[in-house]
């Protein structure tokens, strides 16, 4: 090949680890215009092995930035090193635009991560893998190879390689999709809720149906690699008895498509809304939104308006508006189940509308067909779906909607840390579009981004329909026991009288499963989790003590592991135990649903609680956080805080802003419909200040509390913070001196760069996963301030041992 032509050499971004950028070399037996800019190509890396990377630049900039000696970032490479060729592209054009390569680039930059990260985060499993073949047909025949096999080609048979090439150019050559066999494509899924009848002796069943219990499903393939060979006949006896079904990916993924759209008996919500016109605020919003679209130039929006307000159908008339104009439309909401009532609403408000729906539950097959369509599509759609969908390729897009701006849901903090709301802002910029942020408790944050004229507000002021907000009670329950009900006799009462004039309710606790706690009588120690030192909470119905941060658990009843013996005493109380306390408090007939986590595990159990309390199966529907935002349910005229200290206390500075959030969304659940609405809120510190707020739904009045308490702690929005993480194993002796020279370099830099650095101190969570965990607060007037630190301290000399993240703008301090 010759070495004397400028655009000989290529950027490669890997989708897998070490997610490095390299430089390799344009092969001869394909010309350059079959390597472009955003395609991705299967490159050799190590011996024989073959990744999967993206082009990152085209041969005008291979040409400007490295020279036939350049690399991947235009610097010259070592004088004698000879990069080695491409292999193949795995489409004939790219499969990524321009601009989407430049929301990665600038992704990296701000997180201190690569590009290869960035796409090895975002893009769909089956669009990182290099297990697909190559077909090419040669006088009447068809030849197959895999992706490994064109390594010794390259070195050994190169002239093999140039026929392969000019059949590829003359379209006699294509790529296949991974090969699905039956093991891959049969999902495994458990039918039932536990109790399950099966013997504690049949291990391996047990075993089984807790692996798909907490998986959801899994593939045949998996449940053999993760639990053994052996697990085939525990799988064969639990699909005879009924307890474990197999269906196809794409049977489940329609499946899901179909509950989403409300067909059949998943149905959410019932019968579709009636009509309706838009009244004069949600017209004004309206207008507001589409003048700013109309502009030359990126704009975004607060909608600010109280539960019940109709936000909704701004979005949905916005969205019609913006199709019209032959824009796309990003419907964003922080949960699934949100989701899906959004979906729901385009249906009835939009039909016929071009749409895809995306969501992180979804199978990985169903993802990578939704992400190859809208790469390859050139006419508007409406997208609708959860934080992933913000990813996806979408011809000119227009308006971003992110709905429940406020949710911590939009904030990824595992992994690949990022901000949903600025990856939003990023791409509508791109396009001169409009990002939407709605809620009726916004980030403080954006508020006061609003106060400081950065960002304009629209405001629905009072609920569509005419309805009123509830009444909001406090109730005292500091004289409540740990052996009494969680519900004060006032709140059970109140219950009763619902269910007995024919109208629902909803209680809210956020703590799932029986008890939180399990005390040992005879010693007074508490069962804990032995990788993360975390209390292990009961649940009933598994019979099993579960870790809820790393899915350790063990049957119960067990031994105490101090003192051997087996004489617990369950602690405090979560929904599953009030599920079963509500059904002997109620009037005969009465029925309670459960919304949570466990209770949601099996495909389509969420579309089937949510449609069965919508339909009056129940009157009374009992969760977590999943049922506080979002749903509307119209006779539901009684909500119930059972625990509003919850959170109050974490060591975060958020913590009275989400406090609030909450349990202003869940006092939105009531009086929806005609009939006014109430609400209880228990909490065993009635003189907090964050109640005088939440009892009037004032969330101005406690905007202005809060940031007055912020400008005068230096928390943000008044300063840029960021968490630094580390880590290391328990068992390593040699931690904290590793810990120890971080701190001191940590230290040192943010003197020399004006950055303060509180800690490294244990984190409020000190063992996890069985790591020792700590972390240190980050404060500066900038971001580049922030990341040079970050980026320096990364490269402290003896700290291999540890593994170290940058969180900008946390939203867990846990």
């Amino acid at each position: 090949m010759p070495t004397n032509t400028a655009p000989s050499l290529r950027a490669v971004a890997l989708l897998s680890p070490p997610y490095a950028t390299l430089t390799y070399a344009v092969p001869p037996w394909l010309p350059p215009q079959a390597w472009r800019r955003g395609t991705r190509v299967a490159v050799p890396l190590g011996n024989g092995a073959v990744r999967v990377g993206v082009l990152l630049d085209d041969e005008s900039h291979a040409a400007a930035s490295g020279g036939p000696n350049g690399g991947a970032d235009g610097r010259a490479l070592p004088e004698g090193v000879v990069p080695r060729p491409m292999l193949w592209p795995l489409e004939r054009g790219p499969l990524l635009d321009a601009g989407y390569l430049d929301m990665v680039r600038q992704l990296a930059l701000r997180q201190a991560a690569s590009e290869g990260q960035i796409l090895g985060n975002f893009l769909p499993v089956g669009l990182r893998t290099t297990q697909v073949r190559l077909r090419f047909f040669e006088d009447g025949r068809a030849r197959t190879l895999k992706f490994r096999d064109l390594v010794p080609l390259a070195d050994k048979d190169p002239s093999a390689l140039h026929r392969l090439g000019l059949a590829w150019m003359e379209g006699r050559g294509e790529v296949l999709d991974k090969a699905e066999d039956a093991a891959d494509a049969e999902l495994c899924a458990v039918t039932a809720d536990p109790p399950w009848p099966v013997r504690p002796s049949a291990v391996r069943q047990v075993q089984l149906l807790e692996y798909l219990w907490e998986k959801g499903s899994a593939s045949r393939r998996a449940v053999l690699r993760d639990l053994g060979a052996a697990a085939a006949t525990a799988l064969e006896g639990l699909l005879k008895r009924g307890l474990v079904a197999v269906t196809r990916r794409d049977e489940a993924d329609c499946a899901c498509d179909e509950a989403a759209e409300g067909e059949g008996p998943a149905c959410l919500y019932g019968p579709p809304d009636a009509p309706f016109e838009l009244n004069a605020n949600q017209r004004a919003a309206l207008h507001d939104f589409l003048a700013a679209l109309d502009g030359s130039r990126a704009e975004h929006r607060l909608l600010y308006g109280v539960t019940g307000s109709g936000k909704t159908a701004v979005y949905l008339d916005l969205a019609r508006e913006c199709l019209a104009r032959g824009r796309s439309v990003m419907l964003l909401a922080p949960e699934v189940a949100l989701a899906c009532k959004l979906r729901r609403d385009v249906d009835e408000r939009l039909p016929g509308a071009p749409m895809f729906f995306f969501h992180g539950y979804q199978g990985p097959s169903q993802r990578e067909r939704t992400f190859r369509a809208l790469a390859a599509r050139s006419e508007p759609c409406l997208i609708v779906g959860t934080r992933s969908a913000l990813f996806l390729p979408a011809p000119d897009l227009g308006v971003v909607v992110l709905d429940e701006e406020h949710d911590t849901s939009f904030k990824q903090d595992e992994g690949l840390a990022y901000q949903a709301k600025e990856v939003a802002w990023f791409r509508v910029g791109q396009g001169a579009g409009l990002l939407v942020l709605g809620s009726a408790t916004p980030d403080v944050k954006t508020f006061h981004a609003m106060h400081e004229g950065r960002l304009p507000m629209a405001a629905l002021p009072e609920r569509a329909g005419g309805g009123t907000l509830p009444d909001v009670e406090l109730v005292d329950i500091k004289d409540l026991s740990s052996t009494d009900s969680v519900l004060a006799a006032q709140s059970g009462a109140a219950l009763r009288e619902t269910v007995q004039r024919g109208e629902q309710a909803v209680i809210l606790l956020n703590r799932r499963g029986y008890a939180p706690l399990m005390y040992c009588l005879d010693c007074g120690t508490v069962a804990r989790c032995p990788h993360c030192d975390i209390g292990l909470t009961y649940h009933k119905g598994r019979e099993r003590l579960v870790c809820h941060y790393c899915g350790h658990s063990v049957p119960y009843p067990a031994t105490c592991p101090n003192c051997k013996c087996m004489h617990y005493l369950p602690m405090g109380e979560g929904t599953e135990k009030l599920e079963e306390t509500l059904a002997a408090l109620l009037p005969a007939g009465g029925k309670v649903l459960r919304l949570d986590r466990d209770s949601t595990r099996r495909p389509g159990r969420m579309e089937e609680i949510l449609g069965a309390f919508a339909r009056r199966e129940a009157q009374v529907l009992v969760g977590t956080q999943m049922l506080s935002k979002g749903h509307h349910f119209p006779d539901v005229t009684l909500a119930v805080v059972a625990d509003g200290d919850l959170g109050l206390n974490l060591p975060d500075y958020r913590a009275a802003e989400r406090t609030f959030q909450l349990l202003v969304q869940s006092a939105g659940r009531a009086g929806r419909g005609e009939k006014p609405g109430r609400v209880l809120i228990q909490t065993r510190d009635p003189s907090h200040y964050c109640w005088n707020f939440v009892r009037t739904a004032d969330y101005e009045g406690f905007y202005a509390h809060e940031i007055a308490i912020r400008q005068r702690r230096r928390y943000p929005p008044f300063v840029r913070l960021a968490l630094v993480r580390i880590s290391y194993p328990m068992d390593f002796a040699g931690g904290q001196e590793e810990l120890a020279r971080f701190a001191n370099a940590v230290r040192g830099l943010g003197r020399e760069r004006g950055v303060q650095v509180l800690g490294p101190a244990p984190s409020p969570l000190p063992l996890l996963r069985g790591r020792k965990r700590f972390q240190c607060l980050l404060k500066a007037d900038d971001w580049p301030s922030i990341r040079a630190l970050f980026g320096a301290a990364g490269a402290t000399p003896g700290t291999s041992h540890l593994r170290i993240s940058l969180d900008l703008d946390p939203v867990n301090m846990m």
